[in-house]
């Protein structure tokens, strides 16, 4: 990977307000002149000139500050008005953002810095603690603390920057750096640029008829390319309000719709599902939102949901890198996650030929998983990825054969719908047969006791693997074997290879920020946690404690299968 260089002559010309803006920096300067509101923050509002304003402020500083090589600045704040303004200012300054996930701790945040080569840090008094006694190689000169006094002075003493510098910025300008989740490996930086995030603003606009009367609500953290792409960007381009919140409340959301005539909600993984758990009331309905956006979401929450808020939900399948994309329609069976564009197939890894369709039971059980899962790929998309911050060997697994590989696994039924089968890792072999994880997780997590289900193998010497489920339970909500067991009797679609051996039930899964399961974070023993495991009983569908409440506590503190 090279360094990025100084933005050079825009790749494509157009005049502010054309109807294709190909740069975010043009898209935010478009606004410069618009008097709407356009965000709200706590008890405070400002318009689309002020916020412009605001950036042009800090676009300066940044200005002051750029040296030789990269031109990355990393963003390590919560979602304030304040992090807004400076994503805005390095569109306009053709700076880069590296977002700070500050879920991410020490070594591993001291890596993340160094790794993106840094040459600035902007830093909130939330996040300071985290970034203190870390060799980021920022030096503290260029370090902005932005909720010191000085601060401000430099604010006021800062020369803001020509918004004809944004004409300046190529569509082609790595604009931000997005860690990937990294649940089942170490997160790898996506690029994102310029031109990239301008097309998914006019998409995402045209898509969903978003206009300049619709308020967008955004309680992703600003670090991670939801919030961005899917709540920011959109309100750039329409001249829309951005209702900014520091972090996601589940109570606070229908008082915040109503309150300030929330019309579009995104989100990622569990934000509907906690909704949900707040009391319903007889006018849940008689609210403002027309639409939540986002992925990850169970069909029971995105069912429930739409019913309750009287909105649509549209859950799609989609890659960080911008890729791999696939849309629920309304005739997307149970379970599956729609339809993919042309060129986006599921391809065996192997013979690099497409999978055959699935076949299934009466009762909806995949009958031939060793033949129908395949790995998600686009065979069109090549010229859509645009990288890994200096990762050639993730780039040369993502691209391969001249096709853009996901690491996702899926299947796909004879009408063409796909169903996600785990990442490319997540398979067990059990009893001679392969068996893909997501399948089960989804099963399991019908059960009403379970928020969240993950699926790991344990090793075994006479089947291949046994199932380990390690259940998170609903709050509140304790553990019935027998309901369990007559749960796993009533679901049709339960493959005989997918009953669990184990059970582990937890409070929590381990997360990340935007709630998504980290699978290796969690420990794969059935010697861990002996208190709250489970073991199958033979053949049958009950569960007996891996330790009586009556049993001693072995001193090694290990479990004989």
């Amino acid at each position: 990977m090279t360094d990025v260089d100084r933005p050079g002559p825009r790749a494509v010309a157009a005049q502010p307000g054309s109807e294709h803006a190909p740069t975010f920096a043009r898209l935010v300067a478009d606004r410069a002149e618009d008097d709407a509101t356009a965000l709200w923050f706590e008890e405070r509002s400002w318009t689309w000139r002020e916020v412009v304003e605001e950036a042009r402020l800090r676009a300066g500083l940044l200005d002051d500050l750029r040296s030789d090589g990269p031109w990355h600045v990393g963003l390590a704040m919560e979602n304030t008005a304040e992090h807004l303004f400076w994503w805005c200012a390095a569109a306009l300054a053709g700076a880069t953002v590296v977002g700070i996930n500050p879920t991410r701790r020490g070594p591993e945040l001291e890596r993340d810095v160094t790794f993106t080569r840094c040459q600035a840090l902007v830093v909130d008094d939330s996040r300071r603690p985290l970034l203190d006694g870390l060799a980021t190689g920022v030096s503290p000169e260029r370090t902005l603390h932005v909720d010191d006094p000085i601060h401000a002075d430099r604010l006021a003493a800062a020369a803001p920057l020509d918004l004809a510098r944004a004409d300046d910025v190529a569509a082609g300008t790595a604009y931000s750096l997005v860690f990937t989740s990294g649940t089942t490996s170490a997160p790898k930086a996506v690029i994102c640029t310029q031109g990239r995030l301008a097309r998914i603003a006019v998409q995402q606009v045209e898509r969903r008829a978003l206009t300049g009367d619709d308020v967008f609500y955004v309680v992703m953290p600003m670090f991670h390319s939801n919030a961005i792409m899917a709540g920011i960007a959109p309100a750039v381009r329409t001249g829309g309000t951005v209702v900014l919140r520091r972090r996601f409340s589940a109570s606070a959301w229908l008082p915040d719709v109503r309150r300030h005539g929330v019309t579009f909600f995104n989100y990622v993984g569990k934000p509907l599902h906690y909704v949900l758990a707040t009391p319903e009331r007889p006018d849940d309905a008689d609210n403002p939102l027309r639409i939540a956006f986002g992925n990850e979401a169970s069909e029971r929450d995105i069912a429930e949901f739409s019913r309750r808020f009287g909105c649509q939900v549209v859950d799609s399948f989609g890659s960080s890198e911008g890729e791999i994309r696939v849309m629920r329609t309304p005739d997307t069976p149970p379970g599956s996650l729609g339809r993919a564009p042309e060129g986006t197939v599921v391809l065996d890894p192997e013979t690099l030929e497409e999978c055959p369709p699935a076949h299934f039971d009466d009762a909806g059980v995949l009958l031939n998983a060793d033949e129908a899962v395949g790995e998600i790929v686009n065979r069109t998309g090549a010229a859509l990825f645009e990288g890994y911050w200096d990762n050639p060997e993730a780039d040369a697994r993502r691209l391969r054969h001249g096709w853009v590989w996901s690491g996702d696994l899926a299947y796909r039924d004879a009408d063409g719908f796909f169903y996600f089968a785990g990442r490319s890792g997540d398979w067990l072999r059990v009893d001679g047969e392969n068996v893909a994880t997501a399948p089960v997780e989804r099963l399991l997590a019908r059960f009403s006791a379970f928020s969240n289900v993950a699926v790991l193998a344990v090793p075994d010497e006479a089947v291949g693997d046994a199932v380990l489920a390690v259940a998170e339970l609903e709050p509140g909500v304790g553990f019935d074997a027998d309901a369990f067991a007559d749960f796993l009797a009533a679901q049709p679609d339960l493959g005989t290879t997918w009953v669990p051996r184990y059970l582990r039930l937890v409070d929590a899964l381990p997360r990340t920020a935007t709630s998504k399961v980290v699978k290796r974070a969690i420990d794969p023993s059935v010697d861990t946690d002996l208190d709250r495991l489970l073991v199958r009983v033979g053949r049958s569908l009950s569960y007996r404690p891996a330790r009586p409440a009556s049993a001693p506590r072995p001193p090694d503190d290990t479990l004989t299968p």
